[in-house]
Order: structure tokens, then C-alpha cells, then sequence
């Protein structure tokens, strides 16, 4: 007998506009210790499905039809009877674990509370099961981390205490919604080897929803494909990724970029000039520590000595885990922070130190995409007022005639109809706000654009177009990219040329083809190994490499040699590990053999 059986569900909402319609009249089931994959677009119907099936939906929302759990109807059940199945038969996993967890209490508070709502277990019992469940997801210093806050946590660590939480009771079913989408590739691996492992261990049914193919063809036995609050097709894995059917489904599986990729961007002429170069660059902060009567002071190295520079018309891709110094990196190129050291040279000409009113000459020419759009754009405005804006500071010549024509010839370079010309921000969906930021840093034709995580937050399918917009406009106007990102698939599918950074330093700088082939650091290798590739018989016979404890913390004098054992076994703690040339054009930094590395 099916765990979950869903017969002509329908949701629809009471909208101010009228009704909206997120899901239509869809059947399907999952049997006990089965992954069944739900995916799909922003906007399809995955998440409200479940929801509905929950009773979490929002008051203006209604549901329709039938599911059923075990045999027992539990669709618009009242909330007492679905509180004794929610946390119980059923876990669920969010999207963003520190909205999901309670703020202002305690982990051990949250978990306890699961235990004495669902089991009665309270006290020393209690306390032991949660520490067991930490010690099974692998969180560090389980102990400590049931004193401590949600906000106190990493963003992997309270993924793991929301895995936890879900498996407190040994559930039937796991639902988890998008249980990956803003983790880092090693953590987003730790975590789905993770529910692999207590699937198999406990007989946990799961039903993973999500747009990655890639999570899906490492994880999922049966995908059931959702458009537009349907679905257009469904079948196992193996029949989804080698023979699909719909064209949505092959449209979804060709915009996933892939690690393996063969018609990634070649090494860049090295003829072309440099037009920025970046000389052991530094950014410390100092940060105040508890302990004794007044606390301490550390030194926080953000980025600590990173050098290299940028040809016209090239894409430099920076990768690393959060917390790496990508983003500070990025700030101190642009000045928008002052380095602590090291120097930045636009077209030979030195910035560091310049004084803001100097520093506005070389702004038109430098710019910068934020991962978030909607973040970064005033509400107030007009998107094409947004657009216009640079052109008022760069370009007072233009009448107010000639501005228009110039944005409105801007927006549809980027894709943007025309008749958005006088939305708001909150009126467009995130792929159109994301080609505004762009529009907006293109109006005045820079030679240099950094991408901060300026794709992470969007559907593979919008990805693939605002990578290919780039790309078009790169060569359109010769303009160079520095692409951040901690998706290595999409850095692979731009960029020219990878630098990996590892707290604050680079481990590696390479072409595209060498990074993604042949890395030569233990870091790197890590990374890639744990790039999901959209083919469940690749990616379920890769071996991923596990670099044993987590990500060392950057205020750790230590940390810096964490690649180099040897040198830390003997003392040298004050050591940096110097980046050499490899082979021509691919620099590594020193490391010992994997092996030893490991063996930590």
C-alpha cells in the first residue's frame, strides 16, 4: 500500500487580482522508503502541493481533493488532529532553516519541545535523543550546539539541526522543500548523503522538491516533473534523465550547466591586455572576543595577500565556500571597502587610497551585479528610472529624450519588453529584476563587471539566460567579467579562467577545462568531486572526496594550514602556503599529498 496517495488535488488562492490558480487537479503517490522528486520552476505549484497536504497554507488559500496517509484522509484535517501528524508520521525540512527554527529559543528547547509534544519524552531522555540525533548528522560539538541560538549556527549546521528535528520521532515520510538550495557544494553533499543514509538506515519515505536535476539524479528513484501547478510528465530517474518525453523536461535538463561540460569558455589569448591588476591584496577586520575582564581583539583575514588580474574581454570565475572572502574581495576592487593592504591598479593607473570624488572618474567603467536584485534596487523607482540613473552622473549632455531612448534600447538588449518601462521592482519576478541590475550596470558601457552570486538565486532555466546575456553582451562590447559564485556548474559555463579561494588566500588559478579536469589542490578536488552532475548513472558512481572536520573558521591562526599538516605537526604555525606555477598558466598553492590530508 502507497504511503501518501494525492487524488485531484487542487490549491487556489483569493488574490486582491482574483483567483490564482497554483495547482490543478494532480495525482500521485509514494511508497514507504521510496525518494520520490518533485520538480519544477519557482512558481509551479512544488512547495504550495505540500503545503496544502500539511494544512500550511496561508488563510486565502484552499484545498481540494484527496490525500491520504497510511489509508487515513488527512487534507484539511483539523489543526489539533494534523499537529499529532506533523513531527510525528511526517518531518518536514524548509527551504531557510533560520526562518523555520524559533529565534529566541535555545536549540535543545526547540528539539525537547518535538520529543514531549509527540512522545512524552522529557528531561535526561529527552536531552540524550537529541544528542544522538546531532551526533547522526554529524554536527560538531553536539553538546554545545543545544545551548546555542539559531542565529549562532552556520547555515549547514542548522540544515543538519532541521534534519534532526524532522527525524526525532522516526517519521514515515520526509518532505524537504529546496533542503539544499542556498548551501555550499561540499555542505549540499554532506547533507544528501546524509538523508541517503537515514533512508536507507530508518525506512524513511522522502519527498525531495526542488528545480536542481542535479540533487534529483543523485537522490531521486521516481521524478514527477510540475509546470504551471501540473504535471507534464513523470517516470524514474533513469527513463526522466535518458529519455524525456515533454519538452519542458528536456528544456529544464539542457539549461542545468554541468561540471563535465564540453563547450565551456576556453584559456583567454594571454596576448590581450591586463586592465586590472589586483597585488596582494588584504582585508582584516579586527574582531572583539569573550574572555577574561575585558575580552580580546583577533584579527579577522577576510583576504589575506590575494593577487591577479583581469585581460579585456575575459571572465575570471572566483569560487570557495561562504566565507571564503569572495564578496570582500569584490568590495575592496571596486573600493567600495578600503584594503588593509596591497594595491589595485585600473588601466596602470594605482586606486587604493583615492579620495571619493577621484575615485567617481573610474566608477563609469566599473561595476557590479548583486545576488540580490530586489535587495539592491530603490522601490520608490521606476525600473527604468533605476536604469536611467547612472546615465544622469556619466552622461548630463543626454536630453531627457535621448535618455529614454537609451534605456528602453538597454532593456531590450537585456530581454526586457518594453512595456515594464514604468513598473516597480515588486512588480517584475526575480529573473526580470535580475536583468535590471544588469541593464543598469551595462547603460554606460564599462570595461569591467563583477558578478556577485548574481545567478544563485534563480531557476536553471533563467540561469542559462542570464548566462548566455552576459556572454552575448561580453562580446558584444568587449567588456571583462569577474563571475563570483559558489556554484562551480555555473562558473564553469562562463568563465574563461577559476581562481579558488580558500579562507581569504588562493589555492588555485587555472583555466576552465584545467580546474574542472585536472585540479591539482586537495581543496579544489574537493569541490568538485561534490558538483552534482544531472545523470544519475554518472553521478551515482562518482567517489566524492570528504576532507574530514568542517571548514576551518578564518579567525583560526591555524587555518591557513590546514592543506599543509606537515609544516603544522612541526610547529610552523605562522606559515602561509605560497601559490606556484604548475604548469604554464595554472598556479597551485602548497599542499601536502591528499593522503596525509585525509588522515586528519
Amino acid at each position: 500500500m502507497s504511503l501518501l496517495t494525492v487524488q485531484d488535488l487542487s490549491v487556489d488562492f483569493t488574490t486582491a487580482d482574483g483567483p490564482v490558480k497554483a495547482v490543478t487537479g494532480i495525482n500521485f503517490d509514494i511508497q514507504p522508503g521510496e525518494c520520490l522528486g518533485i520538480v519544477g520552476e519557482s512558481g509551479s505549484g512544488k512547495s504550495q502541493t505540500f503545503m496544502a497536504a500539511m494544512g500550511l497554507l496561508p488563510a486565502n488559500g484552499r484545498a481540494s481533493g484527496s490525500v491520504r496517509l497510511n489509508g487515513s484522509e488527512i487534507l484539511n484535517l483539523a489543526t489539533p488532529e494534523l499537529n499529532k501528524i506533523r513531527g510525528s508520521d511526517v518531518g518536514m525540512i524548509f527551504q531557510d532553516p533560520l526562518t523555520a527554527l524559533t529565534p529566541h529559543l535555545r536549540i535543545g528547547e526547540q528539539m525537547r519541545e518535538v520529543l514531549q509534544v509527540h512522545k512524552g519524552v522529557v528531561g535526561r531522555q529527552a536531552r540524550r535523543l537529541c544528542l544522538d540525533w546531532l551526533d547522526r548528522v554529524q554536527m560538531p560539538v553536539a553538546a554545545r550546539r543545544l545551548e546555542q541560538f539559531p542565529h549562532e549556527l552556520s547555515g549547514g549546521m542548522r540544515q543538519r539541526v532541521m534534519i534532526a528535528m524532522s527525524m526525532l520521532c522516526n517519521p514515515r515520510l520526509l518532505i524537504a522543500d529546496e533542503p539544499t538550495t542556498a548551501l555550499d557544494v561540499t555542505v549540499q553533499a554532506e547533507i544528501l548523503d546524509l538523508m541517503a543514509e537515514l533512508q536507507k538506515e530508518q525506512g524513511t519515505a522522502i519527498a525531495l522538491i526542488t528545480h536542481d536535476m542535479g540533487v534529483v539524479a543523485r537522490m531521486c528513484d521516481r521524478i514527477q516533473v510540475m509546470r504551471q501547478g501540473g504535471f507534464v510528465e513523470n517516470g524514474t530517474a533513469t527513463e526522466i534523465f535518458h529519455s524525456p518525453k515533454h519538452a519542458y523536461t528536456q528544456a529544464l535538463l539542457k539549461a542545468m550547466p554541468r561540471i563535465d561540460a564540453a563547450d565551456a569558455p576556453q584559456l583567454f589569448e594571454t596576448q590581450a591586455r591586463p586592465i586590472l591588476r589586483v597585488d596582494d591584496v588584504k582585508v582584516h577586520f579586527q574582531m572583539k572576543m569573550s574572555g577574561g575582564l575585558f575580552g580580546h581583539w583577533v584579527p579577522l583575514k577576510a583576504v589575506d595577500g590575494v593577487s591577479f588580474e583581469v585581460r579585456q574581454g575575459e571572465t575570471l570565475g572566483v569560487v570557495g565556500e561562504s566565507g571564503c572572502g569572495k564578496s570582500t574581495l569584490a568590495r575592496a576592487v571596486l573600493q567600495l571597502i578600503e584594503p588593509t593592504g596591497g594595491g589595485v591598479s585600473w588601466l596602470g593607473q594605482p586606486i587604493v587610497g583615492l579620495k571619493r570624488a577621484e575615485l567617481n572618474k573610474y566608477r563609469k567603467d566599473l561595476q557590479i551585479v548583486f545576488q540580490d536584485p530586489l535587495a539592491s534596487l530603490d522601490p520608490r523607482m521606476t525600473i527604468s528610472a533605476s536604469i536611467a540613473e547612472p546615465l544622469l552622473t556619466y552622461r548630463p549632455d543626454l536630453t531627457r529624450r535621448e535618455r529614454k531612448m537609451t534605456v528602453a534600447d538597454m532593456m531590450e538588449r537585456v530581454g526586457l519588453d518594453r512595456t515594464l518601462f514604468n513598473r516597480y521592482p515588486h512588480e517584475l519576478s526575480g529573473g526580470q529584476n535580475q536583468r535590471v541590475g544588469i541593464a543598469r550596470a551595462m547603460i554606460n558601457r564599462p570595461k569591467l563587471i563583477i558578478c556577485d552570486e548574481a545567478v544563485s538565486a534563480l531557476d536553471v532555466s533563467i540561469q542559462a539566460q542570464i548566462i548566455g546575456l552576459l556572454r552575448q553582451l561580453q562580446a558584444e562590447f568587449g567588456l571583462a567579467l569577474i563571475f563570483i559564485s559558489h556554484d562551480l556548474s555555473v562558473v564553469r559555463a562562463i568563465s574563461n579562467r577559476i581562481m579558488v579561494l580558500y579562507l581569504g588566500r588562493v589555492v588555485e588559478l587555472a583555466d576552465g577545462e584545467t580546474i574542472c579536469a585536472h585540479p591539482q589542490h586537495p581543496y579544489t578536488q574537493s569541490l568538485i568531486s561534490a558538483v552534482p552532475v544531472p545523470d544519475p548513472d554518472i553521478e551515482r558512481s562518482r567517489c566524492r572526496i570528504k576532507l574530514p572536520g568542517e571548514l576551518a573558521s578564518p579567525l583560526d591562526p591555524r587555518a591557513a594550514l590546514r592543506f599543509l599538516p606537515s609544516r603544522l605537526a612541526a610547529g610552523e604555525t605562522n606559515y602561509l602556503p605560497k601559490l606556484i606555477q604548475f604548469a604554464p598558466d595554472h598556479y597551485v598553492a602548497e599542499h601536502d599529498p591528499l593522503e596525509l590530508i585525509l588522515e586528519g
